[in-house]
């Protein structure tokens, strides 16, 4: 247990930790319990020393910061306003438009830029920031799938990520548009404002006593097991590395790709979008649809390119599906977070997407929770503070 300000939390709640508000000068209160606290002690001596700062001069740190929206300013600006000893020594300058090939050269003079899952770093881009003088990319997300990791590695650029901010919120978010896609609420809503109280066409399912299957058992599916477990609902697992202790605990059972999808009636999306053989590129295809169950209910919070849209439209056509929820689709990133009311679109997903009465569709929200964004902006800042001090990355570094 670590205890500051008056505040306690757990060793292994990265929240409750960042909830503390220590900065650097505090005091902190370190218990342990346990048969091995004395060698938890001695550990967490060594943590602490590597981790002291090191003798060098602290500068600011000059950020652009791509695809700024109102809450990135109301979330990091706070952040970032003291400079000196014991404080994030930042400098933001915030850019409305999305890092691309096209906005890259607006880093010129920056040490760092701060990006976002719709950001794109490709290899392109990754050599006009290093000419740029670009050392650091900031990813205020856990996704890095839009970074060519391997040409930052080339020229000497950092990439640090948020590998854990809120799960809760996403996993919720997951549940919510399920059920709202389940009991055809976005249909009821619209009905009942046209004075139209009829049921026809909101029918549903009852969760209870159905199979859930959970694709990617990280932390956000854990929790999503957890709930679809509060809905008395049996749940199965598939992972590239599954966690024996979720099945000693009782939480899942794990089984394989197939078996999931032919016994799940609920699929919920976790997995990491990995490309290449063996990956989860289109982990939902055709093939993984033909195995599914009729009317088997799809909910996508992870990332787009999970599940081949043009299959999934397949599936839809053909009545495979009692409902479908998605958060992400492949194709997303020209959309997400801009208002294009006023456009013509030049690509028909959306519209092909929204026309089936049983799919709801948001536009990358899951994330969105005041508790999310506020650990997204401390941890962002703390990997800027470390890069700045040649502290130890932990997690966050992507290599």
């Amino acid at each position: 247990m670590i205890e500051c300000n008056g505040n306690t939390a757990s060793g292994d709640n990265v929240l409750q930790i960042l909830a503390l508000h220590a900065a650097k000068g505090s005091v902190l209160y370190i218990t342990t319990d346990g048969p091995d606290e004395d060698y938890a002690i001695t550990k967490i001596e060594e943590v602490l020393e590597d981790l002291s700062p090191k003798a060098q001069k602290i500068e600011v740190l000059k950020v652009a910061f791509f695809g700024t929206k109102d809450y990135d300013r109301l979330f990091f600006s706070q952040l970032s306003k003291d400079k000196g000893e014991g404080t994030y020594n930042v400098d933001i300058k915030y850019f409305n438009s999305r890092l691309t090939i096209e906005s890259a050269a607006l880093a010129k003079g920056f040490d760092a830029v701060c990006i976002f899952v719709n950001d794109e770093a490709p290899r392109e881009v990754i050599e006009i920031l290093s000419e740029c003088g670009v050392r650091l990319i900031l990813l205020r997300c856990a996704g890095f799938n839009n970074v060519d990791t391997k040409a930052a590695a080339e020229y000497g650029i950092t990439v640090l990520r948020v590998p854990a901010y809120s799960p809760y919120a996403v996993a919720e978010h997951a549940m919510t548009i399920l059920q709202a896609a389940n009991r055809r609420i976005h249909k009821s809503y619209i009905k009942v404002k046209d004075n139209n109280f009829a049921l026809s066409g909101l029918l549903g399912l009852d969760l209870h006593n159905k199979v859930a299957g959970i694709m990617g058992t990280g932390r956000i599916g854990q929790i999503m097991a957890n709930i679809c477990k509060g809905y008395g609902m049996t749940v199965l697992g598939w992972d590239a590395f599954p966690n024996k202790s979720l099945e000693e605990q009782g939480l899942l059972k794990y089984v394989s790709k197939e078996e999931l999808l032919r016994k799940a009636d609920l699929i919920s999306l976790h997995a990491p979008l990995v490309m290449g053989p063996n990956g989860t590129y289109h982990l939902i295809d055709d093939e993984a649809i033909s195995i599914m169950k009729d009317k088997v209910m799809l909910v996508n919070t992870s990332r787009g390119p999970l599940v081949d849209p043009e299959a999934l439209i397949r599936g839809l056509k053909a009545d495979k599906f009692h409902c479908v929820a998605l958060d992400v689709y492949e194709g997303e990133d020209p959309n997400v977070y801009n208002d294009r009311s006023d456009e013509m679109i030049d690509t028909d997903i959306v519209a092909r997407l929204t026309m089936f009465p049983n799919l709801i569709l948001t536009s990358h929200q899951a994330f969105f929770t005041r508790e999310a964004l506020q650990a997204i902006a401390a941890v962002t800042m703390e990997n800027a503070r470390n890069f700045n001090e040649g502290l130890p990355f932990g997690m966050s570094e992507v290599k």
